[in-house]
């Protein structure tokens, strides 16, 4: 683990994006940026922010443990269902294959948790027992698991705000994907989750819930964007479990920092103290090493050459 001194000492360090010669028009995300050359399009994912864009400043090596980790699911996980990963030349930088996005995401929970309007906790408190068109038993606490994991998919929110709460029934009814290929999601996700708890728990840690974005490559179902990543599943330690007080190492704690600074997302959010970004930095190496086994060393800012020749040699141009 690299110390509280190292983590400070990389804070100010500036994240860029990689310009690649020869494609264009560009389109820029949240963590990745879409490149075109004649009839083909490219994702190249880098080390710069992405979830709270507006408000997490530097966390030190961030974007390299989610694109490093992502990496590392992909090959625990490609026989389950195939993903778009093409390589990973450099720590910084995965490039991906573009795929047609199938507009919902697939969130699926092991646990009833929450704190934002339209978690499952907050729903469940509200009285409602059939959030997401699955019934719940009365008499659930809150951070107690589920009878069995469910998939809770939402719509994919284009304007940075809550996305919309989705039933099965009103995804087949608006046509939103065919009842075949909704078959395929539900079961590509729940395989997925049911790997990544058993990996996790193997680490000492829990995975709670997890959001999963999928595509079409080809028309072959495919898992796209990051997995099982601090910035896209919520871990909790086993040890603090069952202490009855579980720590978010994911971005929920971050989550809840700003719920406990009276911040809701509306207006200045408080700014981030060198303290917390290195204490998140610590919590996502953490969860990092402890699924890889793996001590998490950080790497240089992107190397444009390598990630050129990678491109050159595609067979995808």
């Amino acid at each position: 683990m690299l110390s509280p001194e190292i983590l400070t000492a990389a804070i100010p360090q500036a994240i860029r994006s990689i310009n690649v010669t020869g494609w264009g028009p560009k389109t820029s995300g949240k963590v990745r940026e879409t490149y075109q050359r004649g009839n083909h399009r490219l994702l190249i994912a880098t080390d710069r922010i992405s979830a709270f864009d507006r408000i997490l400043g530097v966390i030190p090596y961030r974007g390299q443990v989610l694109n490093q980790l992502s990496v590392w699911w992909f090959e625990q996980t490609n026989k389950i269902v195939r993903n778009h990963l093409i390589s990973s030349p450099d720590p910084n930088v995965t490039l991906a294959y573009d795929a047609q996005t199938i507009p919902i995401e697939m969130i699926v929970r092991g646990y009833i948790t929450g704190v934002t309007s339209t978690s499952l906790w907050t729903l469940y408190q509200k009285g409602e027992r059939q959030p997401y068109g699955i019934e719940l038993p009365d008499g659930l606490q809150k951070n107690d698991p589920l009878p069995k994991a469910i998939v809770t998919p939402t719509t994919k929110s284009s304007d940075g705000g809550h996305d919309l709460p989705l039933t099965p029934d009103a995804i087949l009814r608006e046509r939103i994907v065919s009842p075949e290929l909704w078959q395929q999601m539900e079961k590509a996700a729940l395989a997925l989750f049911s790997h990544g708890q058993k990996v996790a728990q193997n680490a000492g840690l829990i995975l709670v819930d997890t959001k999963y974005e999928f595509g079409l490559i080809d028309g072959e179902l495919a898992v796209i964007d990051e997995i099982h990543t601090p910035d896209s599943s919520r871990y909790w330690t086993q040890e603090s479990y069952k202490r009855g007080q579980p720590e978010d190492y994911s971005k929920e704690y971050l989550r809840n920092w700003f719920k406990q600074m009276g911040y809701t997302g509306e207006g200045t959010p408080p700014p981030l103290t060198p303290q917390l970004a290195v204490e998140v930095a610590t919590r996502y190496i953490h969860v990092y090493e402890s699924l890889t086994s793996s001590v998490f060393e950080p790497a240089e800012s992107p190397a444009e050459a390598r990630i050129l020749d990678n491109i050159a040699n595609m067979e995808l141009l």
